[in-house]
């Protein structure tokens, strides 16, 4: 009787155990490491849509937790290591911000290069994709962008090339720095979540931008003047430790794989392109500012005062002029329609 029990008891127990399969497949849990705010224009059309449409189609293998405002990690500095340190499994990062890790990126950063942001987003993508540009062997690339080409805004008056010459400029990273030192400013490397603050005191007397910084990180409400010449741009990513992609199950790997890339590209051109021309649009509507789009003559002028800045980073290296070439290679063909 007593062995009758407990073998009913054993027989409970299996079947208990067949009937809860969830118990034996808990979803692995990825953090994704985001140091802007969850209000931020990137984070809301780009980043959250990107771990949902994962989550949703992993059907319970991989489940993708966001963490922005900082939480795994304040400085944008840090963001790219603190994926290989296992801080987080996923970031966004600046790969400007990162100096030495993503060395090529330079060549995106070069001045006049690129029209807008599709375009410089397709033509990183496509770069990447291809393997042209190196630097990402211990990610898995889930996205890479381009900004609109970054332009400069300030509190006192500048509406042409001449009104740069002396001005403290604040600018992201070395190649822009140079660019700004070319049109006769005087470039000021900080975060830009400094900005503000610097613009308020009088630190610098202007700041070097793309359209949504202005209003995400408080700088519209420093800056009253709005020179919109074709400076270079930055470029971002969202990158995955490789090491962790691997060892993740198939159906987790095939669903970051569906909504990487092109998908997330899309996403970020069709999200912020729009965000930017409403933040334009709304520049243009206030009275009390001065917004200036450079005429052709203004662009070429500027385009020659780049000239050097263009040649010199290309005269560093053999490999800095090939990926010139392809960089202007890929420009060519995005603008023929291919």
């Amino acid at each position: 009787m007593i062995r009758k029990i407990g073998g009913i008891a054993l027989l409970s127990v299996v079947i208990a155990a067949a009937g809860t399969p969830a118990l034996a497949q808990q979803p692995v849990k990825l953090k994704f490491a985001v140091f802007t705010p969850d209000k931020e224009q990137t984070f809301l059309t780009t980043m959250k849509p990107f771990a949902e449409a994962v989550n949703k189609e992993a059907k319970g293998s991989v489940e993708i937790d966001l963490f922005p405002n900082g939480a795994l990690g304040r400085s944008p500095l840090t963001q790219a290591q603190m994926v290989l340190d296992g801080v987080a499994d996923i970031a966004w990062v600046i790969a400007s911000y990162t100096p030495g890790r993503f060395q090529e990126n330079e060549v995106l950063e070069l001045p006049g290069l690129f029209r807008d942001l599709k375009e410089s987003t397709t033509v990183y993508t496509r770069l990447v994709t291809s393997g042209q540009l190196k630097g990402y062997d211990e990610y898995f690339v889930i996205g890479t962008f381009g900004t609109a080409p970054y332009s400069i805004h300030s509190r006192g008056q500048i509406t042409s090339l001449a009104d740069i010459k002396g001005k403290k400029i604040r600018s992201s990273g070395a190649i822009e720095g140079a660019t700004i030192k070319a049109l006769g400013g005087v470039p000021i490397g900080m975060p830009v979540t400094e900005v503000p603050e610097a613009v308020s005191r009088g630190t610098v007397d202007g700041t070097t931008s793309h359209p949504s910084p202005l209003f995400d990180f408080g700088i519209a409400r420093v800056t009253t003047a709005h020179y919109f010449t074709r400076l270079g741009i930055v470029p971002l990513a969202i990158l995955l430790n490789k090491k962790k992609f691997d060892s993740l199950p198939k159906p987790a790997q095939d669903a970051i794989r569906k909504y990487s890339g092109e998908w997330v590209a899309v996403r970020f051109n069709e999200g912020i392109g729009a965000y930017n021309d409403s933040l334009v649009k709304q520049l243009q509507d206030d009275p009390k500012r001065k917004v200036v789009f450079p005429s052709d003559a203004e662009l070429a002028a500027a385009r020659t005062a780049y000239q050097p800045v263009i040649a010199e980073w290309a005269a560093r290296s053999p490999r800095n002029a090939e990926l010139l070439k392809a960089v202007e290679a890929e420009i060519a063909k995005v603008r023929s329609g291919r």
